[in-house]
């Protein structure tokens, strides 16, 4: 465990909440550890029925750790892929974690950040949240969370947010399917707890299983293969002319050389 990453116990509910607030809980590969460590911990915690993911501070989770990227920026292509994968691991066993899993959102929820929302079974908002699929603003593509985001919002607003990088407010991610509801910010918590009210209710092999039933019947594909292929395009678009020139302007704070104003 890391003091990035902080788990509260409430009988059979858990609480993870990232714990970087002075960096509005941006990833590295130290927190991606260590989710995945606890995440995995919690799956063969019997007394577990439900796990609440949450940001501390100002945000949900604003993507990626800049000194993490200026450091894959500088990283070789086969360097990228495994750190690439790291983080296909982490949104494959949020995915299949067979507990109900509810994200708490607010503030800031951007890159990955949106791939943990999408990946969580119940996604609640605050009126205030923002979100952002922002990679191609640096040359690159938000590959390793796409199978998760676009089961959540379809293929048809995945194609415009995946392109556009544009920012989106949370009546827009309610809109699209990213979340299932948006309450005043000081209504969140009271939210989030009918909703494990409601999970507390149900049956635990029944509400364990509702996703792997859903997958089952929206037809498995080969997951391996695709976390692969995604984790080796995002390691080629990293190493590649256009995402060093993307990578290098936004850590330069400057605009990237294809830029264009209208």
């Amino acid at each position: 465990m890391t003091d990035a990453l902080l788990t509260e116990r409430d009988g059979a509910v858990a609480r993870l909440r990232l714990h970087r607030p002075d960096l509005h809980n941006a990833f590295d590969a130290a927190l991606i550890a260590a989710l995945i460590g606890e995440l995995e911990r919690l799956a063969n915690d019997d007394g577990v029925r439900v796990v609440v993911l949450e940001g501390a501070g100002a945000s949900f989770s604003a993507g990626a750790d800049l000194n993490w990227m200026r450091g894959m920026a500088a990283a070789s292509e086969a360097e990228n892929r495994d750190d690439s994968l790291a983080l296909a691991r982490l949104m494959r066993v949020l995915d299949e974690l067979p507990k109900p899993t509810i994200a708490r959102v607010h503030g800031a929820a951007f890159g990955g950040g949106v791939g943990l929302v999408a990946c969580c079974d119940i996604a609640i908002g605050a009126e205030g949240a923002k979100f952002g699929l922002t990679e191609s603003k640096l040359g690159l593509l938000p590959a390793v969370i796409s199978p998760y985001v676009i089961a959540a919002i379809g293929a048809r607003q995945a194609r415009r947010w995946f392109a556009t990088a544009e920012v989106f407010d949370a009546a827009q991610a309610q809109r699209i399917g990213l979340l299932h509801e948006v309450v005043a910010a000081d209504a969140l918590d009271s939210a989030v707890e009918r909703q494990v009210g409601l999970l507390l209710k149900a049956g635990p092999v029944a509400s364990a299983q509702a996703k792997a039933l859903v997958r089952d019947i929206a037809g498995r594909r080969d997951r391996d293969a695709i976390d692969a292929d995604n984790a080796a395009l995002i390691a080629r678009l990293r190493v590649s002319p256009e995402g060093q020139e993307g990578l290098s302007a936004f850590l330069d704070k400057r605009a990237a050389a294809w830029t264009e104003t209208k």
